[in-house]
């Protein structure tokens, strides 16, 4: 199950854009497509890694319990998509955090 980055990916280039636009530049990259929400997006790509990191824990658990069809490769992929996921959600959360400090450490 590939985690959809789109909702991410938008939020980026929206943050992009914010940037150029902050820093006097004309906006040369891609916005997000009207309508887009940048709050549902981020709740969007959230709750696409706690699905990913459920549908891992609960296939860990089959597998603890010894239910039939449930494989190790099968559990170990499962964790490290979750795994990669959460650290990917990580990394976005941290460019977030560092453009809210360029932001905020903007003159006025």
């Amino acid at each position: 199950m590939p985690v959809d980055t789109r909702a991410i990916n938008d939020m980026l280039n929206q943050l992009a854009a914010l940037r150029q636009a902050a820093a006097g530049q004309t906006a040369g990259a891609p916005v997000a497509s009207e309508g887009a929400d940048f709050a549902q997006a981020l709740k969007n790509a959230i709750e696409a890694v706690n699905a990913t990191q459920q549908r891992a824990q609960q296939l860990s658990q089959d597998f603890v319990a010894g239910k039939e069809n449930v494989e190790l490769s099968t559990v170990m992929i499962e964790l490290e998509k979750a795994s990669l996921a959460f650290q990917q959600m990580v990394q976005v959360r941290n460019k977030l955090v560092q453009a809210y400090q360029d932001v905020m450490n903007m003159p006025v």
